[in-house]
């Protein structure tokens, strides 16, 4: 009887360690599942800013006027938003001017919603400054609204976008930020200079940074919709893509 229970307990025992080496294969297997999930975004991620060129931040060599020009012509603009102020739809970015991420959305993503749904009239494309990466976001946001101010907030944002150095190297001067300006169109420089430098100005970026926040934003870019067909602002995160935008307009439209 004793060697029969041995057995017995010697069986129970390789049952218990099978058991237990099929849920650690398991868990493993979950963890690596999880960790191609991540990598995929990561490389989405990576792709997007490497699409997006390299450089940039030389005030000297301002590219992209004639290609944010065509882009952009001929579409109403009031402040950093894009488009008839009649637009049912309100579609509204939060971003960082240095967030090369945002670059990448504003070259290979929003220009297909611009040409279709913002120059048709269903959406208007509402830029906020949401500063998350230093000091010199900040700045750059100002001299956004303040080009906005006089009509030409988004050739600023979009040419600043194309002309984008390396976040926190210290390329956001006075003086590109002047060279991106003229660029863009800004009729009267001295005035946006005085604007840009302006408390009211700096108070208009700290209000759309929190605005983010209370969204519950924790990244650039981050989108959001307002329609008839939303409870008020209707959070989007980051799209995957211009049709997931387009998407989101259109349900926001109904």
């Amino acid at each position: 009887m004793s060697g029969r229970r041995d057995r017995e307990v010697r069986r129970e025992e390789r049952l218990r360690e099978e058991v237990t080496g099929a849920t650690e294969r398991r868990q493993q297997l979950i963890k690596l599942g999880s960790a191609a999930a991540f990598l995929a975004v990561v490389v989405v991620a990576v792709l997007i800013v490497v699409s997006s060129g390299g450089g940039g931040g030389d005030a000297s060599n301002i590219e992209g006027k004639a290609e944010v020009s065509q882009l952009l012509d001929g579409i109403p603009q009031s402040g950093l938003v894009l488009g008839d102020p009649k637009a049912k739809v309100t579609l509204l970015e939060f971003g960082d001017l240095q967030c090369p991420v945002c670059k990448g959305f504003s070259e290979e993503v929003l220009p297909q919603v611009i040409e279709s749904q913002v120059r048709g009239g269903e959406a208007k494309l509402s830029f906020n400054n949401y500063t998350i990466i230093s000091a010199e976001s900040i700045a750059a946001g100002a001299a956004a609204i303040a080009a906005g101010a006089q009509g030409r907030g988004w050739n600023f944002v979009e040419l600043f976008y194309r002309n984008q150095g390396e976040e926190r190297s210290g390329y956001v001067t006075d003086e590109f930020l002047t060279a991106v300006a003229r660029s863009a169109g800004v009729p009267n420089i001295s005035k946006w200079n005085k604007d840009r430098k302006s408390k009211r100005i700096a108070a208009a970026v700290e209000a759309t940074t929190a605005k983010a926040e209370r969204l519950g934003f924790t990244g650039t870019p981050s989108f959001a919709v307002e329609g008839p067909g939303t409870a008020g602002i209707e959070t989007l995160g980051t799209p995957g893509s211009a049709d997931e935008l387009e998407s989101a307009i259109s349900n926001a439209g109904q």
